[in-house]
């Protein structure tokens, strides 16, 4: 069964930095690529970035140059490094993983992990 699991999550301060993981475990298709979302409270959920499986990288205007994605494709693992943090960037983040066998589409979306940055 596929499942999703982010972590790396919590309380930071203004200025300060994150690491956030997201793991994918049961996977049974062709994982082609992943983006990292997150949702603040009374908002949509926004993507802010994403990878796919040659490496291309994404970003929304509101993270580039502070927030980085990568990916272990022997770990099925993406990674979104978080600097220069700012109040703003407070949400629960997510993430998805889309991919494909010779038949049927996927997309999966993990639980998501708080990050809640203030002084």
């Amino acid at each position: 069964q596929m499942h999703l699991v982010e972590s790396g999550g919590g309380l930071v301060q203004p200025g300060g930095s994150l690491r956030l993981s997201c793991a994918a475990s049961g996977v049974h298709f062709r994982i082609d690529a992943f983006t990292w979302g997150r949702q603040a409270p009374g908002e949509q959920r926004e993507m802010i970035a994403s990878i796919n499986s040659r490496g291309t990288t994404n970003y929304a205007d509101s993270v580039k140059g502070r927030f980085t994605i990568s990916r272990d494709n022997v770990k099925n693992t993406v990674y979104l490094q978080m600097n220069s943090l700012k109040p703003e960037d407070t949400a629960i983040y997510y993430c998805r993983v889309e991919g494909s066998d010779h038949r049927t589409r996927y997309e999966y979306w993990g639980q998501g992990t708080q990050v809640t940055v203030s002084s």
